[in-house]
């Protein structure tokens, strides 16, 4: 067996991890987010909008099992060593960012708990509080803007779950942001 065939697989999976951490970064980017929903368009607003597109990737890859473990994994890595030169980007010295690293992953699995309970329990008020918390942490938004924005994760977590796994393997999540944002229903699997 040649000594390339050893590494084929990882290398595929980390290419196609990475082509999906690009294209759920590029929802999260959505300008509608931060003018029209008030997310707060800082590092940390950013962060969160880009932490709730890879979360509910995660939740639908996850129905998969064992199988997407791997690629769920190297998803999770491809984004925290994206934050980490994000950091590095941003001035923060060598020292300071394993620290802070460890505490936005160990944030990143709070919100994951928080959303999945809010998801699974069916309960809009829960899923309204975990919105507040972490994606609107540093700002109060009104009411009907929280509303708005738990309507909107609630119909992109059922578009998620309606994706082939085929189509997050290959980082190409579609999922059609302008009639969600727009408060339309949105075809399953339509393109960006």
């Amino acid at each position: 067996m040649p000594f390339s065939k050893l590494f084929s697989r990882t290398a595929r999976r980390r290419y196609s991890a990475d082509s999906l951490y690009l294209a759920l970064v590029a929802l999260a980017r959505e300008p509608r987010f931060y003018t029209e929903l008030g997310v707060p368009d800082t590092v940390d607003g950013r962060f969160e909008m880009l932490s709730l597109f890879v979360y509910l990737a995660l939740r639908r890859l996850r129905r998969e099992g064992e199988v997407s473990a791997r690629f769920s994994q190297e998803l999770f890595d491809t984004m925290f060593a994206d934050m980490d030169q994000s950091l590095r980007e941003l001035g923060a010295g060598d020292l300071g960012v394993a620290p802070r690293i460890k505490r936005m992953a160990e944030g990143f699995y709070g919100r994951i708990a928080a959303y999945d309970k809010a998801l699974e329990e069916g309960n809009g008020g829960a899923l309204v509080t975990a919105l507040s918390r972490n994606l609107y942490g540093t700002v109060k938004p009104d009411e009907s803007v929280l509303a708005r924005m738990a309507a909107i994760v609630r119909q992109l977590d059922g578009l998620f779950a309606g994706l082939p796994a085929e189509a997050l393997y290959a980082g190409e999540p579609h999922v059609p942001l302008a009639p969600v944002l727009d408060g339309q229903p949105a075809a399953e699997g339509a393109r960006i």
